[in-house]
C-alpha cells in the first residue's frame, strides 16, 4: 500500500482530474458553430484518419468504449455524412468505417479549435512548464491505458462493461 504522502497526493491529482473533466464537458457544451461536434465523435473521427479505415469492433477496442456505444455513434456519423461504411476487401462480409472529406475538414476545424483554445489558456506559462505539462499529461495519459489493458480482462468479468 503506497504511504500517506504518496494517496495525498493521488487524492489531489483525482480531484483535479474530476475538475477537468467537468470543466471539459462544460467548455466543449458550449463549443458552437456549424463544425461543433461531440467528444465522442471527435475521438472516433481522429481514431479513423490517423489510423485508417478500420472496423467497427476495431474503433470500439481503440477508443476503450463499448461496441454497441460505438455502433450507435457510427451511425450518427454516418448519417452527418463523416463516415462511410465500405466493404472490407479482405471479407466481404465484413464492413470498414471510412472518413469521407468532409468528416476530415469538420475534424481538422474542431481541432484547430481546441487548439487554438489550449494555446491561450497556457500562453502566459513559461515554456518549460509547457513541455513540462505535455510531457507527463502523455506518460499519465499511457500509464492509464496500460493499466486498463492490464485490468481490462477482470472488469469484463464482472459485467460492468466499461
Amino acid at each position: 500500500m503506497p504511504d500517506p504522502a504518496a494517496l495525498a497526493v493521488a487524492d489531489q491529482v483525482g480531484a483535479q482530474l474530476t475538475r477537468l473533466v467537468r470543466l471539459v464537458e462544460r467548455v466543449h457544451g458550449r463549443a458552437q458553430g456549424p463544425d461543433a461536434i461531440e467528444r465522442a465523435t471527435y475521438l472516433l473521427l481522429v481514431h479513423l484518419v490517423q489510423d485508417g479505415p478500420q472496423r467497427a469492433s476495431t474503433l470500439a477496442e481503440a477508443v476503450h468504449s463499448d461496441p454497441s456505444t460505438v455502433s450507435r455513434q457510427v451511425g450518427h456519423l454516418v448519417r452527418l455524412g463523416y463516415v462511410e461504411r465500405v466493404a472490407d476487401p479482405d471479407d466481404g462480409r465484413a464492413t470498414l468505417l471510412v472518413p469521407t472529406e468532409e468528416g476530415r475538414r469538420v475534424l481538422e476545424a474542431n481541432r484547430a479549435r481546441r487548439t487554438a483554445t489550449i494555446a491561450q489558456l497556457l500562453d502566459a506559462w513559461p515554456a518549460a512548464d509547457r513541455e513540462a505539462l505535455a510531457e507527463l499529461l502523455t506518460r499519465f495519459v499511457s500509464d492509464l491505458e496500460e493499466l486498463k489493458g492490464r485490468t481490462a480482462p477482470a472488469v469484463a468479468a464482472r459485467g460492468s462493461g466499461a
